[in-house]
């Protein structure tokens, strides 16, 4: 929890708030990576790519 805290007050001290979409689809797509790793999902996830 500390680093979300500290990346978020890095991007607000900073005013980089244009990095913030940038962060959100990273950790959406390593999610789902992480999610279809070994599972049944794998199969369709692999044909939107």
């Amino acid at each position: 929890m500390g680093f979300t805290l500290e990346l978020w007050t890095f991007l607000r001290v900073r005013k980089k708030f244009w990095l913030l979409p940038i962060i959100v689809m990273m950790a959406l797509f390593g999610g789902l990576i992480v999610f279809s790793q070994g599972s049944a999902v794998a199969p369709f996830i692999y044909t939107i790519f």
